[in-house]
């Protein structure tokens, strides 16, 4: 049976890697089944209008980051140019940047159950801004879990952002910089939503 995270994945038409493993293999839904939920999804698409755009990654931004839409519309009106950044230093994608899971959906349950250490103390926000000089570990108890099995096998296949320094065969790293001052690709623009909101 078909997940209801890989529907919204085909009906966005993106990959959000919100199932971590099987984005990542064949049995990818994006891979196996790219048309559209539904009984029409395989018909040709219309043209999306500027209004559809923007809502399309609006919804991007709040299924990868489990946001409800007062959550949303609170970031995009308060915080204007610094959405992007803010939204790189939440605790679950900095666990995800750094390579310590395979996706920030996990990062965020793995926070939530209290996996993850910050400055060597627990948290469990998974929205919890991390800041330039934060170290962020998993906890010494839960380094034995199945999820951190393949964790040094993954590390030598990847590099963390420049302002992110992982700890090599350790489950730690840290916060050397500011986000603002590298370059992290998203696959959303932010400039759209910001436009949403802004009507």
């Amino acid at each position: 049976m078909q997940h209801i995270k890989e529907k919204k994945e085909r009906a966005l038409g993106v990959k959000l890697f919100l199932k971590a493993d099987r984005c990542n293999s064949p049995k990818c839904v994006m891979v196996r089944r790219p048309q559209r939920p539904g009984q029409h999804g395989g018909a040709r698409r219309h043209t999306v209008s500027e209004y559809g755009k923007q809502l399309q990654e609006k919804q991007k931004i709040k299924i990868y980051f489990g946001l409800n839409d007062r959550q949303m519309r609170r970031l995009f009106l308060g915080s204007k140019n610094r959405v992007k950044e803010i939204l790189l230093q939440r605790l679950d994608s900095v666990v995800f940047l750094l390579g310590l899971t395979k996706s920030s959906r996990v990062a965020r349950q793995l926070i939530s159950h209290g996996h993850i250490l910050v400055n060597g103390r627990k948290v469990t926000i998974p929205s919890y801004r991390v800041t330039m000089g934060d170290t962020i570990a998993v906890r010494p108890q839960s380094r034995t879990l199945k999820v951190f099995e393949e964790f040094k096998e993954q590390q030598k296949q990847y590099t963390p952002p420049s302002w992110l320094a992982a700890e090599e065969g350790k489950l730690e790293g840290k916060c050397v910089a500011s986000s603002a001052e590298g370059d992290t690709p998203f696959p959303f623009d932010f400039e759209l939503v910001a436009q949403f909101y802004a009507r």
